[in-house]
């Protein structure tokens, strides 16, 4: 893992580390993947995780590489929960939450950042405690409801590139910045994607049982 860190090349100016370069490729390539519903999705992910613990790590930023290890088990869950939620047509079935899950991703959302950023900011695990949180918070919800298919998943990623962003060039991970600005217009599409698959999805099951 030291040469993929060590060794990298320039782009416009700015170096970048293999395992960044790598790791933030596979990551880009997991929205793809998620917003046409493959089981693709996970197995790229848990590359992506591997290499982006390594890279975080590296840049003294506790909650982004500890979120890395979390997101392995979320996936491992992902990718069971989709084998179980596969429709031999329209793919992973998905739906938008109920009222509960919503208010429950936005409290989780809101105390877990509350709750992990005081924790970074004790155990001195990170520069940017309240971002950082924010992130590793953020993307253990967007994962978890992905995971069920919701998709209020997209918009729960929009908050964490909004985050995301102005720390990764904080932290000199321009190419990661630049990434993460991608993220957003991917995601907006995904929600799209996904939100139509839901009316379309709900439709059908109105129809069947009239």
């Amino acid at each position: 893992m030291n040469f993929l860190l060590e060794h990298g090349l320039t782009v416009f100016g700015q170096w970048i580390s293999i395992a960044e370069l790598v790791g933030q490729i596979c990551a880009l390539a997991v929205v793809f993947l998620a917003e046409r519903r493959t089981l693709w999705t996970w197995p790229v992910q848990v590359g992506a995780t591997v290499l982006l613990f390594a890279v975080y790590t590296s840049a003294h930023l506790g909650g982004l590489a500890s979120r890395q290890v979390a997101i392995l088990v979320i996936s491992l869950y992902g990718w069971w929960a989709w084998t179980r939620r596969k429709d031999p047509v329209y793919g992973v079935v998905v739906r938008k939450g109920r009222l509960a899950e919503r208010l429950s991703m936005a409290g989780l959302f809101a105390v877990g950042t509350v709750a992990m950023a005081l924790l970074l900011d004790a155990l001195n695990a990170s520069w940017a405690p309240w971002p950082d949180a924010a992130i590793f918070v953020g993307t253990l919800v967007a994962f978890g409801a992905q995971g069920l298919g919701l998709v209020e998943f997209w918009l729960v990623w929009l908050a964490v590139d909004a985050v995301g962003v102005p720390l990764q060039i904080a932290s000199g991970l321009y190419f990661s910045a630049a990434i993460y600005v991608v993220f957003a217009a991917l995601v907006i599409h995904g929600w799209w994607s996904w939100n139509r698959s839901a009316t379309r999805n709900r439709t059908r099951v109105t129809a069947a049982s009239s």
